[in-house]
């Protein structure tokens, strides 16, 4: 892929910041819209979950108390988050905030994730309300390794990458949805999916992160996943671990393991309640 000169100016290369007008004015336009077409009626969890379209934080709401509700685990961010606090910081490329994270973006090599489709979708709601309060405009940082379990911007013949990285704002729901591929299982830990909470967009700018933690994988399913093609070495890999042994997760994974539903030919969805 050809570089550009380095003298030239792009909108990608003017940062996450750049970004933010344009986003508030689509946010705004939705708004509007959405003023325009919505009822004045009030909608309840069982009335979501009545019309067929429940969620995780609808889900969550109706079963949770403000005792029952405990924030996300606080897990390492690993030596991988591309976010600053080490070095390479990919939340300052305009172009990070999106919903499919397969292929690299901006001046990067332009590459793309070969794997199993997963669809990742968090439903960021406030713990003190008893997990009852989407946590609407917040932003959600997500990253994962890829096929091979290499992580990008940082592994060795993907450092000019940047795929498999995304910032999303959370809808009316709190929730943000991330289209991606499977991750692998490599060497001394669970699969899993790396994530940052923020108050807003202009905080992610601003790396002022508010919770970081880690999304786990159930076994049957990436039994199934590594089963195909690609996925051979995490085959072996995940033979030796457990959720039980695992670095991350050993002192309790009931808050971070995913439901996962879906299937190698169709792709998966794997949801997550994340209380902050």
């Amino acid at each position: 892929m050809s570089r550009r000169h380095h003298d030239e100016t792009h909108e990608h290369d003017k940062g996450l910041s750049y970004d933010l007008p344009v986003l508030a004015r689509r946010r705004m336009i939705r708004l509007m819209a959405g003023a325009s077409l919505v009822p004045l009626l009030g909608c309840s969890a069982e009335d979501d979950t009545t019309a067929g379209n429940s969620s995780p934080s609808s889900a969550s709401s109706s079963s949770s108390s403000s005792t029952e509700c405990a924030t996300i685990p606080d897990e390492t961010a690993g030596p991988y988050p591309g976010d600053g606090s080490n070095g390479v910081n990919v939340l300052k490329e305009s172009g990070v905030v999106r919903s499919d994270i397969t292929s690299s973006f901006g001046d990067s090599a332009g590459g793309t994730a070969e794997g199993v489709p997963l669809a990742i979708t968090l439903a960021v709601v406030d713990a003190a309300s008893g997990c009852g309060t989407p946590k609407q405009g917040a932003a959600v940082y997500l990253w994962h390794c890829d096929r091979d379990g290499n992580y990008s911007l940082y592994s060795e013949g993907v450092t000019d990458e940047n795929y498999l990285r995304g910032v999303q704002e959370t809808d009316d729901k709190g929730q943000v949805t991330f289209r991606s591929i499977f991750p692998a299982c490599y060497p001394g830990r669970w699969p899993h999916i790396h994530f940052e909470v923020y108050g807003s967009l202009d905080d992610a700018a601003a790396t002022s992160i508010t919770n970081t933690s880690q999304l786990a994988l159930p076994k049957d399913v990436c039994d199934t996943v590594y089963a195909t093609d690609g996925y051979s070495q995490s085959v072996q890999n995940l033979g030796q671990l457990s959720l039980e042994t695992d670095n991350i997760f050993s002192d309790g994974h009931d808050q971070q393991l995913a439901a996962v539903t879906g299937s190698v030919e169709k792709g998966y969805t794997a949801t997550l309640t994340v209380p902050v």
